[in-house]
């Protein structure tokens, strides 16, 4: 099903393969899919979803998740931009999100575990405008983390796409994979 076809009575499913950010977005906009009172099963269709919440336009529902979607895609950065960004000028700290039992595993040079003392620092004395780069194994925990300290203000957080995984195949293949 393409992104196109998406439509009411989708299956939450679908939906989360053509936009695998719809969740967060719904959940940003309106609070569904975050906990058990306001979530849905991948079985449910997304115009019953949206019903059970009260939210009646679906066009403006499928538009917002279009748009967060592509604001997403926008997030991301490659690992071969990553390498050049690295290389750069203004090099942006890195932050993994990984356990401390993957950080054992593989990990970047110069990468700060993500703690809540680390998370703290960061809201309080870290300029909203520092260059941010999260990661993880895959990509997933990373652009979420990236899409929490943005809605918290910052301005420059940015997501590895593909994790420590991708990093391992495109830019430093010495790395051992997981």
């Amino acid at each position: 099903m393409t992104t196109q076809e998406i439509h009411a009575g989708s299956s939450m499913q679908e939906v989360l393969d053509a936009f695998p950010g719809a969740q967060r977005a719904l959940m940003r906009q309106y609070h569904i899919g975050g906990c058990s009172h306001c979530g849905f099963d991948l079985s449910d269709h997304l115009g019953d979803v949206l019903a059970k919440h009260s939210v009646l336009n679906v066009a403006e529902v499928l538009e917002y998740i279009k748009t967060s979607h592509e604001q997403e895609q926008q997030l991301q950065l490659s690992p071969q931009e990553l390498a050049q960004v690295l290389e750069g000028e203004t090099v942006p700290r890195l932050i993994d999100v990984r356990s401390s039992e993957e950080q054992a595993i593989v990990k970047l040079e110069a990468a700060l575990p993500l703690t809540q003392a680390l998370t703290q620092e960061m809201m309080r004395d870290w300029p909203k405008d520092t260059p941010i780069v999260f990661y993880c194994h895959h990509g997933i925990r990373s652009l979420e983390a990236a899409s929490y300290f943005i809605g918290h203000g910052f301005t420059n957080a940015r997501s590895l796409k593909g994790g420590i995984d991708a990093w391992a195949q495109e830019v430093d293949t010495s790395l051992p994979r997981y």
